[in-house]
């Protein structure tokens, strides 16, 4: 392992064991739960805008899972809070194309930031869903979040 993969495993690792944003909110304007059903990963995710506006003021989450999954909740709500819908739709949008990558390609770190640590686990197929699913349950929230304006 080089030493750019250990470091990109020690964030990972990090973001398991300090999980930022693991607690769910009170009064959210959205939420959702997947379930990854190859291996028991599940997470809800809580998001509450910002007032007339599409910003993301707060995310929260609950789940249990790998260390995978954890880790990218963990991200995922550093990345998010702050941003707009579509902004965090876009990254999403990076996340996922990166993560179907099968490892090829030089993603942006510029535009992935953190998230450009799960670029190894998208090598193996079977661990893919398990970085996705927080950002697919978020996905799903601030769409809903937006809609009920």
């Amino acid at each position: 392992m080089n030493a750019l993969d250990s470091l990109y495993q020690q964030v990972i690792l990090d973001h398991a064991k300090a999980r930022h944003g693991d607690h769910l909110l009170d009064a959210p304007d959205a939420e959702h739960f997947e379930r990854n059903p190859t291996c028991g990963d599940e997470i809800t995710v809580r998001v509450r805008l910002e007032p007339s506006t599409d910003r993301i003021a707060e995310l929260g989450w609950q789940g249990d899972g790998c260390s995978i999954s954890m880790a990218s909740a963990s991200v995922l709500t550093d990345m998010a809070v702050g941003r707009t819908v579509p902004e965090v739709l876009a990254l999403t949008e990076e996340f996922r194309t990166m993560m179907r990558s099968r490892g090829a390609g030089e993603p942006d770190e510029d535009v992935l930031e953190d998230l450009i640590a799960f670029h190894g686990v998208s090598k193996f197929v079977m661990r893919v869903k398990c970085g996705m699913l927080a950002w697919v349950a978020a996905e799903a929230a601030v769409r809903e979040a937006t809609a009920a304006r």
